[in-house]
């Protein structure tokens, strides 16, 4: 994992699929589940993809909460 992924959660959208424009933090659990079982894809957004994947399967979306917070008063 590299130092700035979780932030990259909360303000990288997903560029492509049915949840194409959703924050990588918002998508859904069965569509992470989804990518775990076929296949992440290559390179960064695979990498980002299966960090939320487990984040989300262990119940650790509460610790990007501060980060989101962080990223509105970027805003």
């Amino acid at each position: 994992m590299h130092p700035d992924d979780l932030h990259k959660l909360v303000t990288q959208t997903m560029p492509f699929g049915k949840h194409k424009g959703c924050l990588l933090a918002d998508l859904p659990g069965n569509y992470l589940n989804w990518f775990a079982r076929e296949g992440f894809p290559k390179g960064e957004m695979g990498r980002l993809l299966a960090l939320m994947h487990e984040i989300d399967h262990n119940g650790l979306s509460d610790l990007l909460k501060p980060l989101r917070s962080g990223s509105r008063a970027l805003r």
